[in-house]
């Protein structure tokens, strides 16, 4: 007959086969559609960018001048579609940039399952493609949010271009996995890791980290440890009262018009 220890003990286990299994589901959520009613008031070209993989990511790209004006790269949290970040959109349509925001694969209609190396090449993909239209590095933007944070770090090693901006970042999805899953050895079950905080070293080009103190999702420390981590120039921005999703705000966008104006 069981005992109760041994029948702890087997349950314990069938929670870690399950989330082995099933923790790219946990992290990966690109039907979940938080901002439907937001309608786009910025003109855009919607581009299918090919991959070295021979697919397509579909991709929205406000132009205005290539070649006189930097281009921003938003690579967007794990969390829904294009459409949920219009109203971010609609106000940096303002700044006197271009800007090209990409759904990863499995995404916004996109072939395929989400991976922590599927995303890396999907950003670096698109990056080539920018290069290829004549922009080169250093009149890029990165800005990654949330999850993107992990993806902006990994292309901005190494290479110089115009800024980095991360939004609601982590130190590392190890940590963040532990900070909801304290009961399990996350550091041996999880596959994607995002190891941001070994990446900052290699990364010199003017990083702006912001993060609300609020953030109920990655904690605010990480967003901070990430700061003091980065290379300068750098510049934070963390209000008192903002949560995960940050208020774009007269503040915020003052934050980044100044960063703007600092790498122009």
């Amino acid at each position: 007959m069981f005992t109760s220890v041994t029948i702890v003990i087997l349950c314990y286990l069938l929670v870690l086969i399950f989330v082995f299994f099933n923790q790219r589901n946990l992290l990966y959520h690109p039907f979940e559609n938080n901002y439907n009613t937001d309608e786009a008031n910025f003109f855009y070209e919607e581009i299918l960018i090919p991959t070295s993989e021979s697919k397509k990511l579909k991709a929205w790209f406000h132009k205005k001048n290539l070649k006189q004006k930097k281009t921003l790269v938003f690579f967007h949290g794990n969390a829904g579609d294009l459409r949920n970040r219009i109203y971010k959109l609609n106000l940096i349509k303002n700044f006197d940039i271009n800007f090209l925001i990409v759904a990863y694969r499995g995404f916004s209609g996109n072939e395929g399952s989400p991976t922590e190396e599927g995303l890396y090449q999907d950003a670096k993909d698109t990056l080539h493609w920018l290069n290829k239209q004549g922009i080169e590095d250093k009149q890029i933007i990165i800005y990654g949010e949330s999850l993107g944070t992990g993806v902006a770090t990994e292309v901005a090693q190494n290479k110089k271009f115009a800024g980095i901006i991360l939004e609601s970042p982590f130190t590392s999805m190890v940590e963040a996995g532990k900070h909801y899953y304290f009961y399990l050895p996350v550091s041996l079950l999880l596959k994607d890791r995002y190891e941001t905080n070994k990446k900052l070293k290699n990364i010199n080009s003017p990083i702006l980290v912001m993060h609300g103190k609020k953030d109920k999702i990655v904690p605010f420390h990480m967003g901070k440890q990430v700061y003091e981590n980065a290379n300068e120039p750098k510049f934070s921005y963390f209000p008192d009262n903002d949560d995960h999703m940050m208020d774009y705000n007269e503040d915020l966008l003052k934050t980044l018009g100044s960063f703007f104006k600092t790498i122009s």
